[in-house]
């Protein structure tokens, strides 16, 4: 039986928000399809009272962030970088361009091309997230992107000197500073002054979010990435205060973050709840994590593993971390997740800011059908054949009957007259 000790919003009001949501930024592309860096300029205003004569960053106005930081600051940024370019390269080698003889002179491959142009989104109007850096830019690089492009919005009033040195280090092409829908829509359509990309990738809130759901097609996307989500699934084998301390590390992404405890235990769903009021009245994000808790906070009580391990699979979380006497179990059957943290001992931070694995995870339900970014993602995997004119008669006859099958005539015909020419030999 699955008991909900504390729920949060409704699917109705969610549709709602996400209506509201949606209108918005259907008119904010349109106006910049329409006018370009005017709109560009007028919306960062708007949103984030910046209005520079150049919103892409010079190589004075970058050299000047290195100068802002501390050397212990540089270091741990290319260390972080390190680790993330580190697990990009073993995936890219893990991925095989094949050639293969099926059937004698029958010749079939495939190739693994790097997408031409990629506009990496890193977020950075409530907080600098440094890491997205990381994650975004230095894998489309690892992949063998020939222009990467980054966006980050201004930080306080002006741009984030911590995100402008990671995204530099990192190999970014250009640099610019804007965020929210108005720089998704000026990478992915282009204006007089920014030639437009062919990917956009990169987390968001669910204003970014829903421009690239709007924006794919016209480009592709890595995922659906909005509020962050975390899901803990939980036994007696750990405490209230580890729980708390879980939850609230991620609800302080943003209001509508998603937190949810997923537990057989009664008394640990009550003892986390007590905790995470607890650690509301100390913890300096509070303003932001405490209304995601309200809004959006759940903790779900069910009888056995089997029934935790439903709900978490329909649930389909972006993050979700398993602290139970058996964590095998989780590890082999759970389906649908961004990333997995297996233990009490890691948890998601160390995925979001430096262990190797890539941060920028589905959402929304978007991991009952993909994984999160990771350098496959910048790679078109493209096939060709070649045949032999023995071959070609071969494979011709069957193509020739097949097409007559379907009704293609234009389709036999290409088949036919390669028997024609190849078969008289």
């Amino acid at each position: 039986m699955i008991k909900y000790l504390k729920q949060g919003k409704q699917a109705e009001e969610k549709a709602i928000d996400n209506q509201k949501v949606k209108e918005i930024v259907e008119n904010i592309i349109s106006d910049i399809e329409k006018r370009g860096d005017e709109a560009v300029s007028q919306y960062s205003g708007q949103f984030d009272k910046w209005t520079p004569k150049s919103f892409r960053l010079s190589r004075e106005e970058i050299d000047a962030c290195y100068e802002q930081l501390t050397e212990q600051e540089i270091n741990d940024i290319k260390w972080a970088q390190e680790q993330v370019r580190n697990f990009a390269t073993i995936q890219r080698e893990s991925m095989k361009d094949v050639e293969v003889e099926t059937l004698p002179g029958v010749v079939l491959g495939h190739k693994n091309i790097p997408v031409d142009s990629v506009g990496c989104y890193v977020p950075g109007g409530k907080y600098p997230l440094v890491a997205s850096a990381h994650m975004s830019i230095v894998t489309a690089k690892v992949a063998g992107v020939k222009r990467v492009i980054a966006a980050t919005p201004p930080f306080q009033g002006k741009p984030a000197p911590a995100v402008i040195v990671a995204m530099d280090l990192a190999g970014a092409d250009e640099i610019y500073t804007f965020g929210g829908v108005q720089a998704i829509a000026a990478m992915a359509v282009g204006t007089d002054t920014i030639e437009p990309v062919s990917m956009i990738v990169g987390p968001g809130n669910a204003f970014v979010a829903e421009a690239k759901r709007q924006l794919f097609g016209r480009i592709g996307i890595d995922l659906f990435a909005g509020p962050t989500e975390t899901l803990v699934i939980a036994d007696d084998s750990v405490d209230g205060e580890l729980c708390a301390a879980d939850l609230l590390g991620q609800a302080e992404h943003g209001l509508n973050s998603p937190a949810v405890l997923l537990t057989n235990s009664e008394q640990l769903g009550k003892d986390t709840m007590a905790e995470v009021e607890r650690q509301l009245t100390i913890l300096p994000t509070a303003d932001v994590a405490s209304v995601a808790w309200r809004d959006y906070g759940e903790v779900i009580v069910c009888d056995t593993y089997d029934e935790m391990l439903e709900v978490a699979n329909d649930l389909a979380f972006e993050h979700v971390q398993i602290m139970t006497k058996d964590v095998p179990y989780f590890q082999k059957n759970m389906r649908n997740f961004g990333a997995l943290f297996l233990g009490p001992e890691t948890n998601v931070s160390y995925g979001d800011k430096c262990i190797g694995t890539n941060h920028t995870l589905p959402t929304k339900g978007a991991g009952r059908y993909t994984g999160g970014l990771w350098v496959g993602k910048f790679l078109k995997t493209c096939t060709y054949q070649r045949v032999t004119e023995e071959a070609s008669v071969m494979v011709g006859e069957y193509c020739s009957r097949l097409c007559a099958i379907e009704g293609f005539a234009g389709h036999k015909e290409q088949a036919d007259i390669r028997l024609r020419r190849y078969g008289k030999k």
